[in-house]
C-alpha cells in the first residue's frame, strides 16, 4: 500500500488488482473497494464525506492521474486504474466466470444493454429507486434488498458518496459475502450513455477537460471551482505534515 492524502492506496498493476477484487469476489467475507479522484478525496478532507465509509473499504484504487502525479511530487508511487476500466476489465476478464454480478444504480434499459453486450456474463438486476437518500425507508429497503440478493460482485453505479454509504452499509445490514465496486458512471460509458475522453486525453491527464467540454454545467463547479482545493490540501498534509 502507498499512503496519500490519508488514504491507503493499493500497489499493484492492473492484472494484479482486478486479481484482488475477483479473489475478494470469490472468498469468504464481504468486501467493498472504492476508487477515489481529485473530488472525492477533497470532500474527505473536508469532512463532507464520512471518514470511516472510506477509509473502511477494503481496496482503494486511485482512479485519478491528477492524484498520480501529486504523489509523485512526494516520490510516492500511485497505481492508476479508474473505475470505468475495472469494471470494463472484470466484465471481459475469464477471471470472472461463474460470477454473479448484480448491478445497482442504472434502470432496466441500462441493464438490459449491458446485458446484450455481455452475453456470457451472468447479469442481475438490483433496482435503484430515483432520488435515493441516505437514512429514508427507501434507502433502508435498497440496502436490505442488495444485502439479501445473490451476487458475488456488486457493481454499485449511483453517485458518490451515496454508493460508497451503501456500500459501507451494506456491511451493518449483515452482508457476508462478495464484493462491492464503487464505480459510479461505469456502466453509463459501457453502455454509450456517457462518452468517455478519448486516449489522446486519458493519456495527458485531461480527462477532466473533456468532461468540463462536453458537460459543461455540470461539471464546472467540480473542476472549477471546487477542485484546486487538492492543491491546498496536498500542501498541507504532504508537504506540511499538518492533520
Amino acid at each position: 500500500m502507498t499512503r496519500f492524502m490519508t488514504l491507503d492506496f493499493a500497489d499493484g498493476d492492473r492484472p494484479a488488482l482486478l486479481a484482488r477484487v475477483v479473489g475478494m469476489a470469490r472468498a469468504e467475507g464481504y468486501a467493498w473497494v472504492v476508487t477515489p479522484n481529485v473530488d472525492h478525496v477533497i470532500k474527505l478532507m473536508d469532512g463532507r464525506v464520512e471518514a470511516d465509509v472510506y477509509r473502511d473499504a477494503d481496496l482503494k484504487v486511485c482512479d485519478s492521474r491528477i492524484l498520480a502525479h501529486l504523489a509523485r511530487l512526494r516520490g510516492k508511487a500511485l497505481a492508476v486504474y479508474p473505475g470505468s476500466d475495472l469494471t470494463a476489465d472484470l466484465l471481459a476478464s475469464p477471471a470472472s466466470d461463474g460470477l454473479i454480478i448484480g448491478v445497482f444504480g442504472p434502470d432496466r434499459a441500462a441493464f438490459d444493454d449491458l446485458a446484450a453486450r455481455h452475453p456470457r456474463r451472468r447479469l442481475t438486476f438490483i433496482d435503484a429507486p430515483m432520488g435515493l437518500t441516505p437514512g429514508t425507508g427507501a434507502w433502508i429497503t435498497a440496502v436490505d434488498t442488495a444485502a439479501r440478493a445473490d451476487w458475488d460482485v456488486l457493481l454499485a453505479c449511483i453517485s458518490f458518496p451515496k454508493q460508497e454509504r451503501f456500500a459501507y452499509a451494506l456491511r451493518a445490514a449483515g452482508r457476508e459475502r462478495g464484493v462491492a465496486l464503487c464505480v459510479g458512471a461505469s456502466v453509463d460509458f459501457l453502455t454509450g450513455r456517457q462518452q468517455r475522453a478519448p486516449r489522446l486525453y486519458q493519456q495527458l491527464s485531461l480527462e477532466w477537460l473533456h468532461r468540463l467540454m462536453t458537460q459543461p454545467r455540470r461539471m464546472f463547479r467540480r473542476y472549477v471551482i471546487e477542485g484546486p482545493a487538492i492543491f491546498g490540501w496536498f500542501i498541507r498534509h504532504e508537504v506540511l505534515g499538518q492533520g
